[in-house]
């Protein structure tokens, strides 16, 4: 069986466009869309269609619109950044934490509601 993972570190950046490219057209291919299509769907013009699936190099932008155009916006997924709380910060915060209840709050409450 063949390797199934790409192993995108030792790939040069014209590698990996032109594999953003295959990417770009197997998907267009496999939903039945041509170029044309993708093209008016995502505002762009067929020429920079062809360039994207030719390995050619875009803005970032016109990748993302090709990607929403395509419906395939899930493969950004990975850049999403989850704000992880480490254990020693936790730790702190658990901390910080009241233990109790303190009864000279509910006094000085008190007070101040008869007016001492």
């Amino acid at each position: 069986m063949g390797k199934t993972n790409m192993d995108w570190v030792k790939m040069s950046d014209a590698a990996i466009v032109k594999q953003l490219g295959a990417f770009i057209k197997h998907t267009r291919i496999h939903q039945d869309v041509t170029q044309a299509k993708l093209a008016e769907m995502a505002g762009l013009n067929r020429w920079t269609i062809s360039q994207i699936e030719n390995g050619e190099s875009v803005t970032l932008t016109t990748l993302i619109q090709v990607l929403r155009a395509l419906d395939v916006l899930y493969v950004l997924n990975p850049f999403e950044i989850n704000n992880e709380i480490s254990p020693i910060e936790y730790a702190k915060l658990q901390e910080k934490k009241r233990q109790r209840a303190s009864s000279k709050r509910k006094e000085k409450d008190q007070k101040e509601e008869l007016g001492w």
